[in-house]
């Protein structure tokens, strides 16, 4: 959320950042709800001190022995006015706030202009493609061969985009999220979370999700209570801090957690049906960095080595984007993509998305800090998927998969496995 008095500012260009994206802001709109309330603040505080005088006025007269029935009626009718004002208030108030609440972040000036994955700026590549003496499976055709992916069974269990993993797909599944959390904690220095991954309303807004993406949402509900099932750990981690205040010399904090991840890929339909690229529940490791604003472009650079890194160990080609101004997330002021390499699908495809939220997330979830010297302002919170377990595994699966059939794991992938390849019949090898 913005601080209105920054979007009304001409130094900031408001305007022209938004429409990058998009976003035609209604300045007008804005000046005049952010001017009522501003009026009716000070309207308010007039009137609550002539309340004050006349509450004075009146006990001093009673004591005198004298007739307060004209100062009381003025008094009470003053009163009534500051309770108008006030209710007033509440209602311009929030007014300003359902309007801030639906204006995305502005978009950093160092990215492209465009709306669409092509309009992406290439940054750089890692690996090599692999190169294959034989036409390549896609991940689907490659997990039913081996007998480790059951989509029949899963549409019976829930209906389209769920998936069942079985056997060394299970296991595989199980040592990649073993082996990125391991990476990020003991090599990366992040502090591993469990998080509930059912939150309430006020959590979701916190991060964005709402009300702008409500549709996009699984909501269910406890004891009357409202609740929603996050679409990544994204929402819970940097909600941990909602209501605080940081110390800026115990900053930055590095925290991580795998857990499932819940989306309803609203207008998604007849994109990516079958397989593992776009599902309704799956599971991910999240990175989530607090800083101070000054440290933003740094610890930016060192989140997305992170998730980097977590390819590079797994030998996976990929390539590094940085995405248009009309493409970036609600609340991202900028977001590189890290896309792996797909054989099956012949391209490029996204495996995690890094993404500086400025200071916008922090004023939503009032997050905080304060210096040493008494310095107070609002931290600068960062994310990335590092990486999500399913998008891996079929990554692995398409860049490792043998002529005869089988698929061989990445090297740093068979401590947590226990085995290294998985044969032509589903078997495990070693």
């Amino acid at each position: 959320m913005h601080d209105p008095r920054v979007l009304l500012d001409p130094a900031t260009d408001a305007v022209r950042k938004l429409a990058r994206r998009g976003f035609n802001l209604d300045l007008p709109a804005l000046d005049k709800l952010f001017s009522q309330r501003t009026a009716l603040v000070g309207q308010a505080d007039e009137s609550r001190a002539e309340s004050n005088r006349l509450a004075r006025e009146v006990g001093a007269a009673a004591k005198r022995g004298e007739d307060v029935t004209e100062p009381r009626e003025r008094a009470k009718s003053v009163k009534a006015r500051v309770q108008e004002l006030e209710e007033q208030h509440r209602q311009v108030s929030a007014e300003l706030e359902e309007f801030l609440l639906g204006v995305p972040n502005l978009p950093s000036d160092e990215l492209p202009d465009g709306n669409s994955d092509e309009d992406a700026e290439l940054v750089r590549t890692w690996g090599e493609p692999p190169a294959f003496d034989f036409d390549p499976a896609d991940h689907v055709s490659i997990g039913e061969r081996l007998g480790i992916f059951d989509f029949q069974r899963a549409t019976k269990l829930s209906g389209p985009r769920f998936s069942v993993t079985r056997g060394a797909g299970a296991r595989l599944e199980r040592a990649i999220a073993a082996f990125l959390i391991e990476l990020h904690t003991e090599q990366h220095g992040y502090t591993e979370f469990n998080v509930p991954v059912i939150v309430n309303r006020q959590t979701m807004t916190g991060t964005g999700q709402l009300p702008k993406f409500e549709s996009d949402l699984f909501r269910t509900g406890v004891a009357e209570r409202e609740l929603f099932l996050i679409p990544t750990a994204e929402v819970p981690l940097t909600n941990l801090h909602a209501g605080e205040i940081l110390a800026t010399e115990d900053l930055p904090f590095a925290y991580t957690a795998n857990t499932a991840c819940f989306r309803s890929e609203a207008g998604s339909y007849g994109k990516d049906t079958k397989g593992l690229i776009r599902l309704h529940q799956f599971q991910k490791v999240e990175l989530v960095r607090f800083c101070t604003p000054e440290r933003a472009d740094a610890e930016f650079e060192l989140l997305l080595s992170h998730a980097e890194n977590a390819l590079k160990e797994l030998g996976l080609a990929y390539r590094v984007v940085k995405l248009a101004a009309g493409d970036i997330g609600f609340s991202a002021e900028r977001t590189y993509d890290i896309e792996v390499w797909l054989p099956g699908q012949q391209r490029y495809r996204e495996i995690s998305s890094v993404s500086d939220f400025g200071t916008f997330q922090a004023r939503r979830a009032g997050i905080r800090t304060k210096a040493k010297d008494g310095t107070r302002g609002l931290a600068n919170t960062l994310n990335g998927s590092g990486l999500p377990i399913g998008r891996t595994m079929v990554a692995i699966l398409e860049q490792n998969q043998q002529e005869d059939g089988s698929v061989v794991l990445p090297p740093a992938l068979v401590p947590y496995a226990r085995f290294k390849r998985i044969n032509p019949d589903g078997t495990l090898g070693e």
